[in-house]
C-alpha cells in the first residue's frame, strides 16, 4: 500500500472514531455536536475531493508524483516545511492558431435518405388548381392549422368564422384526429364558443369534467374525452370575425403562454386577411374594368340591341359571378318587358327565352315598378317568383335583379341568380346600378333608332322602303291591278354571298355593296315601280302593268350592270354579283302568296351559283 492510500484511510477512520461517541454518550448536546461535526468533516472532504478533480488545482500529497522538478525546501521560524512544486512547462493553450468555433450540439442526426425531397414537396406545395379567392385563403390557414397542431400536440386545431348578422358559427378549416367534428352552424348559447364571442375574451379550460364536455365543447358529435381547451377572437377592422380553438385529451394541456402564443397567430392571420383583401379588390376592380371594356371599349361596335345583348354574358361573367344570367329588355314597339336573353351553367330546370314578364307579384317586376334594385341572399326562405307567377324555377340561392334607367325610363333589367347562399354584397350592388347605366344608355340609343325606324316607312341605309312599307303598297297595287285587270310582275334581288371577297378587306364591305347597289336599282325603275328592302341582303322590286318576260329583260340588263360595276371598300376595288327570281302577280291579290312564288323562283337562282335570272309564271 503506497503512502497516499494509507493517508487516505487515516482520514476517512475519524468518522467512525466521531460514530463512535454517539454510543458513548448520552448527553444530547454532545451528540448534537458530534452529528454537526460528522456532518462538516464529510461535506469538507467532498468539497475538497471534488476542487481538486474540476478545478485543476492539486493537493499537497499530490505533489511529488505530479512533479518534474527537483523540489526546493524552506525552513520557517517554526520548523514547518512545505515544497512549491512548479507544473509541466508544456502547458496546452488555446490560440487564434488553434481555436475552432464550436456551434452547439456536436452530435450528428441519421438523415432519412428522403429527407430533401420531403422538404421540398412540403416547402413548395402549390396551391389547388382552379381555386379562387376564398379557397386560397382556406389552403392558407390549412397549413396554419397544421403547425399549430403539431406546435400544441393538440387533439383538434379549428378556425371558426363568426356570422354575427345571424349571430351563428361555422367551422371554415380544422385539423384533428377526430372524424366527429359536426358539419352544422352553431348559435350563440352558454358553451364555451358561444362566451368568447359575447366578451370578446380569449378562454382556457383545463379541467373539462366528463360530465360537463357535452355541454362546453359542442362542435363534436358525440363527446371525445376532451380534458383541456384553448380559444381566442379573432379580431378585423374592430370587428369579432372568427374564432380559433384548440383542445386536448390530456388535463392542464395549455396556459397562459398558449393564450399568447396564439394570439400571435391570430394576428398573422387578420395580416394575411388584409394582404388577400387587398389582392382580391385589385383582382375584382381589373377584372370589372375589362368587363365593361367589352361592352363599352372604343373597339367596340354593335350594329343593333341584340349584338349587344349576346355580348352581355360573357362581358358580366367578369364582373359578377353567376350561374344564371338573364337580360329582360322592354320592346318599345309592343310595350312589354320579355326575357330577351337567358344563360344557365348548371343542370337545374330554368326560365326560357321570350317569356312576359308579370309585372306584379314577382321579384322582377317589383324592380320595373319602383326602378330600385332587389337582393334575396336566400331564396329558400320563401315563395318568390322571380319572373312570372306560373314559373317553375329550382333554384335555391342568391338572387338579385338590377333595373337599368336612363332618363327616368326603364330600358330593362339584368338579373343574376347564384346556387351560393349570400353570395352579392351591398357594394355589389352599388357598383352594378351606377356602371350599367351607360348600358342603359347604349340600349337607349338603339330603342330610340328601333322606334324611328318604326315610324317611318323608309329604310335609312338604302332609302327604299322599309319591309312593312313595301308589304303595305304591294297589297294596295294589288288591289288596283286586279280591279283594273292589267299584269303585274314581283322580282326579289338578293345580293350573292361573298365570302371569298369579304377576306380581302380590313372591314365589313356590306353596308357600302348595298349603297352601290340600291342606287343602281333606283336609276333603273319608273315611277310605277315599288322599290323595297325586305331583308339584309334581299330586296323587292314590284312592276305595275308590267308582263313579267319584260321584267326578265329588264332584270338581266340590271344582274350584268351589277356584276360590271366596280365597288370601292377601303382602298380595294372588287365587284359583286346578285340573283334575282321574277313572279307575275296577275290576278293576284294575296301579299303573302306572290311573295313566296318569287322567293321560288330566287332560291332556284342561288342553288344555280348565283349571278343569274330565273322566271316562275
Amino acid at each position: 500500500m503506497d503512502k497516499r492510500q494509507r493517508k487516505r484511510i487515516l482520514i476517512f477512520l475519524i468518522i467512525p472514531f466521531l460514530a463512535l461517541g454517539l454510543f458513548i454518550t448520552e448527553d444530547t448536546t454532545i451528540r448534537l455536536i458530534i452529528i454537526a461535526l460528522m456532518v462538516i468533516y464529510v461535506a469538507f472532504i467532498i468539497f475538497l475531493r471534488d476542487s481538486i478533480r474540476f478545478s485543476g488545482g492539486y493537493s499537497i500529497s499530490d505533489v511529488e508524483e505530479l512533479s518534474t522538478e527537483p523540489a526546493v525546501t524552506h525552513h520557517s521560524d517554526h520548523e514547518e516545511s512545505f515544497k512549491i512544486v512548479s507544473k509541466n512547462k508544456h502547458i496546452e493553450v488555446i490560440t487564434d492558431e488553434n481555436y475552432r468555433p464550436e456551434y452547439g450540439v456536436s452530435k450528428t442526426t441519421l438523415k432519412p435518405p428522403d429527407l430533401k425531397e420531403r422538404f421540398e414537396e412540403i416547402a413548395k406545395e402549390s396551391l389547388p388548381p382552379g381555386v379562387g379567392h376564398d379557397e386560397q385563403f382556406g389552403f392558407v390557414i390549412e397549413k396554419m392549422l397544421i403547425v399549430m397542431t403539431e406546435l400544441y400536440n393538440a387533439h383538434s386545431t379549428i378556425y371558426f368564422w363568426y356570422n354575427k348578422k345571424k349571430e351563428k358559427l361555422v367551422i371554415e378549416k380544422f385539423i384533428s384526429s377526430s372524424s366527429q367534428l359536426t358539419k352544422r352552424k352553431f348559435d350563440i348559447e352558454d358553451d364555451v364558443l358561444s362566451k368568447i364571442v359575447e366578451k370578446g375574451e380569449p378562454e382556457l379550460l383545463t379541467d373539462i369534467s366528463r360530465a360537463a364536455e357535452a355541454d362546453v365543447i359542442r362542435y363534436y358529435d358525440s363527446t371525445q374525452g376532451i380534458r383541456s381547451f384553448a380559444g381566442v377572437p379573432v379580431f378585423y377592422n374592430n370587428e369579432l370575425i372568427a374564432i380559433m380553438a384548440i383542445d386536448s385529451k390530456v388535463e392542464d394541456a395549455f396556459g397562459i403562454e398558449t393564450i399568447y402564443s396564439l394570439g400571435r397567430f391570430v394576428r398573422l392571420i387578420t395580416m394575411l386577411i388584409g394582404i388577400f383583401e387587398e389582392k382580391y379588390s385589385d383582382t375584382v376592380s381589373q377584372k370589372r374594368m375589362e368587363g365593361l371594356l367589352k361592352i363599352i371599349g372604343p373597339d367596340i361596335e354593335f350594329e343593333n340591341e341584340k349584338d349587344l345583348i349576346n355580348a352581355l354574358p360573357e362581358a358580366l361573367k367578369m364582373i359578377l359571378k353567376w350561374d344564371a344570367f338573364v337580360f329582360i329588355y322592354f320592346d318599345p314597339v309592343e310595350k312589354l318587358f320579355k326575357t330577351e336573353k337567358v344563360e344557365n351553367t348548371t343542370a337545374l330546370k330554368y326560365i326560357g327565352m321570350e317569356l312576359q314578364i308579370d309585372v306584379n307579384g314577382t321579384l322582377v317586376g317589383k324592380s320595373i315598378v319602383s326602378g330600385i334594385p332587389v337582393k334575396i341572399d336566400d331564396t329558400s326562405t320563401g315563395n318568390y317568383k322571380r319572373f312570372s307567377r306560373s314559373e317553375d324555377v329550382s333554384f335555391d340561392g342568391s338572387f338579385i335583379a338590377i333595373p337599368l334607367i336612363y332618363e327616368k325610363q326603364n330600358y330593362g333589367v339584368i338579373c343574376f341568380e347564384s346556387l351560393k347562399k349570400n353570395a352579392y354584397s351591398n357594394q355589389d350592388i352599388q357598383f352594378l346600378k351606377k356602371s350599367l347605366n351607360i348600358l342603359a344608355y347604349i340600349i337607349y340609343s338603339h330603342t330610340t333608332q328601333k322606334l324611328l325606324r318604326n315610324l317611318t316607312s323608309v329604310d335609312f341605309e338604302t332609302r327604299a322602303l322599309n319591309s312593312s312599307a313595301f308589304r303595305e303598297r304591294l297589297n294596295a297595287d294589288l288591289i288596283k291591278a286586279k280591279h283594273l285587270e292589267v299584269p303585274g310582275t314581283l322580282a326579289l334581288l338578293k345580293i350573292d354571298d361573298f365570302i371569298d371577297q369579304e377576306s380581302l378587306f380590313d372591314d365589313n364591305p356590306l353596308p357600302k355593296v348595298l349603297s352601290v347597289v340600291s342606287e343602281i336599282i333606283s336609276d333603273e325603275m319608273t315611277p310605277l315601280n315599288l322599290f323595297g328592302r325586305l331583308d339584309e341582303r334581299l330586296f323587292g322590286i314590284y312592276f305595275f302593268n308590267i308582263s313579267s318576260k319584260n321584267v326578265f329583260i329588264w332584270a338581266e340588263k340590271l344582274r350584268v350592270k351589277i356584276a360590271r360595276k366596280p365597288i370601292s371598300v377601303v382602298s380595294k376595288q372588287t365587284t359583286f354579283t346578285v340573283s334575282i327570281g321574277i313572279a307575275s302577280t296577275t290576278n293576284k291579290d294575296n301579299v303573302d302568296e306572290v311573295i313566296y312564288n318569287a322567293t321560288l323562283a330566287l332560291t332556284k337562282a342561288v342553288e344555280k351559283g348565283g349571278n343569274s335570272v330565273l322566271n316562275v309564271n
